[in-house]
């Protein structure tokens, strides 16, 4: 039989074991549930960070990018007056983009009888939106436009007088003098946010084919604002200016001798 001496000395003995045992669970425990939390923690931080990549991710694969789409249900906003009645009409096209711009683009080709058709002349009426790009040169997207690459580079050829005011053209960088080679044209307005540009491969000479890009903008009319004012009333001070078509080979440069100084790679 145990003596109550020894019961004595050995009750404390197990609480402090039982006390021991019950820490060291508790511990374990606390630690198990700190390493738990802290894995959510990183889970969530490697989340939210792989979320914070994701817009420059779309912004760097341009088939993640909201694209340019054709509108077929919009109204046509623009058009031509004709010279004759036996004037072709142009194909129109309007593109829209999600972030809000608009283009109306109209194009002419040489005639049926040719071989193959050939586009001769294109007009786009640019109204900007949120994918505006400020920091890439408008030269770009008209060089492939003009069918001559975006890695090829356009020289300024001078200024035309139209009823949007001075209008600058372009030419292929190199072209010689007397070469026929395609005029590309291009006019920004601030306010309304507007770009009218486009080419001209019509006429054998430069003269004629400043003409023909003149007679083409002093002809272009606006068929409805779409709710813009100052786009209608961009087009009502500029029908106040506009002149009837020049003969081809006219004087229709701007500032004379100065263009000579307009002339350089872009």
């Amino acid at each position: 039989m145990q003596s109550p001496e020894a019961s004595t000395a050995t009750n404390p003995t197990q609480i402090h074991l039982a006390l021991a045992a019950f820490a060291d669970e508790v511990v374990g425990t606390l630690a198990r549930l700190f390493a738990y939390v802290g894995a959510l923690v990183l889970f969530a931080i490697l989340g939210l960070a792989a979320l914070g990549q994701l817009p420059n991710l779309r912004d760097d694969d341009p088939a993640l990018k909201p694209s340019w789409s054709v509108a077929d249900r919009s109204p046509q906003g623009f058009a031509l007056n004709r010279l004759d009645s036996s004037e072709k009409t142009a194909s129109y096209a309007i593109l829209r983009h999600p972030e809000g711009g608009r283009r109306d683009v109209m194009r002419w080709a040489s005639e049926a009888d040719k071989p193959i058709a050939e586009l001769m002349a294109e007009l786009e009426i640019y109204r900007e939106g949120g994918e505006f790009d400020v920091a890439r040169p408008a030269t770009l997207d008209l060089a492939a436009r003009m069918g001559l690459g975006t890695a090829a580079r356009l020289e300024q050829a001078g200024l035309i007088d139209t009823k949007f005011g001075p209008v600058a053209l372009f030419q292929p960088t190199g072209t010689t003098e007397g070469a026929r080679a395609c005029l590309g044209y291009l006019k920004r307005s601030e306010e309304p946010a507007l770009q009218i540009s486009g080419f001209s491969c019509q006429g054998d000479s430069l003269p004629a084919r400043r003409a023909a890009i003149a007679c083409t903008l002093n002809r272009l009319t606006l068929l409805t604002s779409g709710n813009e004012p100052k786009l209608a009333e961009l087009f009502a001070h500029a029908e106040l200016k506009r002149r009837p078509c020049a003969p081809p080979g006219s004087s229709d440069w701007l500032l004379g001798a100065a263009n000579a100084q307009l002339r350089g790679a872009l």
